[in-house]
């Protein structure tokens, strides 16, 4: 009878665990729905992924390309996801992250 009940509050707490990824999970997809939506280009159901319209290089190399790769990446903070490599891309619940701040200020 003790196993079944050890073995009974393991299966709780796997439960509980479970349902609050799915909350999670749930709450970042209706994040990214949103987000597609303001995206989406009118009367188009997919990108425009035409390889030869890549962003222009300076003289110096790649200045403008990382210019972009930084400012998508703030793009991605303000709309409420992790850029930091702790937890890149999942949506941030409990307000600034410091490691993304110490990212976008360097």
């Amino acid at each position: 009878m003790e196993t079944m009940r050890l073995n009974l509050g393991d299966w709780k707490q796997a439960v509980k665990e479970l349902m609050e990824a799915n909350q999670r999970l749930t709450l970042e997809n209706e994040q990214l729905r949103k987000i597609l939506k303001k995206k989406a280009p009118r009367g188009s159901s997919s990108e425009n992924r035409n390889p030869e319209k890549l962003p222009a290089q300076s003289e110096s190399g790649q200045d403008e390309v990382v210019g972009e790769g930084y400012d998508n990446l703030a793009r991605l903070y303000h709309e409420g996801f992790h850029i930091c490599n702790v937890n890149f891309g999942h949506l941030r619940t409990e307000g600034d992250c410091l490691f993304c701040l110490s990212f976008l200020n360097k």
